[in-house]
């Protein structure tokens, strides 16, 4: 599948509007984004790619910060050899690696993931999912059955497995991402991680005992409601994607309504996540 890369140039010296812009991106189709120098890159599907929607997203922050951006078309054969181009690996409190086929193996870690980076969004290197992983260090995960929603590459799907999940199911709406968990699951060694494509219909009836969800404010309050559902008394939810204000104040008043409680955020270059308990 063919690509359309964006690349932003960007004068925005507290990277506020730049992170506001990347999510009003995110819910249009762009599915993976990087940062540069200058500003980012963003990257949609050709199928996906909508020019009077681009616009009227930019419209929106006309006069708020300085952006100018140029389009490039990305063959898809290319694509692999773009990202590993530019792929990095990092670590987490020390405690989790995560890397490419192509990095070294690094010893005395508790947790290395390695992810095989082709065009599924979540390598860790986004402020939600490196959030999201300092939450997982902090929770006991030993036996817990575990929901991934919107879960791209399934690094956090593999992370809850190697802490001793008993069984989770990652869930995502774009086929490469679906195909992605498998591969990546099996670069793991993890067998007890159930891929499933689609969105909040394809959420098994099971119930769930911590629930993970790093996509955005928008879909993240369309699904919450399913979320409380199969999540067993007690639980967790992890949420990130979203912003400080007024996405969190949102997403707990829309939690309180059922009987989710909010107990903490974590806030790093603007973007949140947070754990709600039932």
């Amino acid at each position: 599948m063919n690509y359309y890369e964006l690349v932003f140039t960007v004068i925005d010296a507290e990277g506020f509007y730049q992170d506001l812009l990347i999510n009003d991106l995110s819910q249009i189709g762009f599915d993976t984004f990087e940062e540069t120098d200058f500003g980012f890159k963003a990257y949609i599907t050709t199928d996906k790619f909508n020019q009077p929607q681009l616009d009227q997203k930019l419209l929106g922050f006309n006069g708020l910060f300085t952006f100018s951006y140029e389009l490039n078309l990305i063959p898809a054969k290319n694509w692999n050899q773009v990202w590993e181009s530019n792929f990095e690996a990092i670590d987490i409190k020390d405690k989790i690696h995560v890397r490419a086929t192509f990095h070294p193996a690094k010893a005395n870690v508790a947790y290395q993931i390695v992810i095989d980076p082709k065009m599924a969004f979540g390598t860790g290197h986004h402020q939600t999912t490196a959030m999201v992983m300092e939450y997982m260090l902090e929770t006991d995960f030993t036996q817990k059955t575990v929901l991934d929603m919107g879960c791209g590459t399934g690094i956090l799907a593999i992370l809850a497995a190697k802490m001793g999940a008993k069984n989770v199911i990652a869930i995502d709406n774009d086929p490469v991402c679906y195909q992605s968990v498998i591969e990546n699951a099996a670069l793991n060694n993890v067998e007890n991680i159930t891929a499933l494509c689609g969105s909040k219909e394809t959420i098994p009836t099971q119930k769930f005992d911590i629930i993970l969800a790093n996509i955005n404010r928008n879909i993240l309050l369309d699904q919450i409601e399913t979320y409380a559902k199969v999540l067993n008394t007690n639980g967790i939810i992890f949420f990130s994607g979203f912003h400080l204000d007024p996405d969190l104040d949102m997403l707990s008043d829309a939690g309180s309504k059922l009987d989710l409680k909010y107990v903490h955020h974590k806030n790093l270059n603007e973007w949140v996540a947070a754990k709600f308990v039932n």
